[in-house]
């Protein structure tokens, strides 16, 4: 009879452990956008918006886009959004090197999970007319 041993025991906890931030953390971020004065109009350049500020939109960590924030009587402002290395997701990362292998790393880098949406949450105080 075939006996399990344990380095079988671990390479099987590690297969199910990959992709650690991907399971963690999850490939989408929401990214929250505030305005002083309250009630701007929200554009993004990868097609989402939301009708009046504050609001959050959901969407993948690893995007790049350009947030475009707007209301009548008050100068146009434009945020670029980026992504950068969490600390959470560095720790899933660093999860994977020592339990996930190559398989989790592919896996969390495919996702973007180990990213985080910068800024976030997006503050912007607008200049309007008196």
């Amino acid at each position: 009879m075939n006996q399990i041993t344990i380095p079988t025991y671990v390479m099987v906890i590690c297969v199910a452990l990959s992709g650690c931030a991907t399971i963690t953390r999850g490939s989408d971020d929401v990214l929250q956008i505030r305005t002083d004065p309250a009630g701007a109009q929200v554009q993004t350049s990868n097609g989402l918006s939301c009708g009046s500020t504050p609001c959050a939109l959901k969407m993948p960590r690893r995007s790049e886009l350009v947030v475009r924030i707007q209301k009548k009587g008050c100068k146009p402002v434009d945020v670029n959004i980026t992504h950068e290395t969490a600390d959470s997701g560095a720790a899933g990362v660093a999860g994977n090197v020592l339990f996930g292998g190559i398989v989790g790393l592919a896996v969390d880098a495919g996702t973007g999970a180990s990213q985080d949406l910068v800024p976030n949450p997006v503050d912007v105080k607008m200049e309007c007319r008196r």
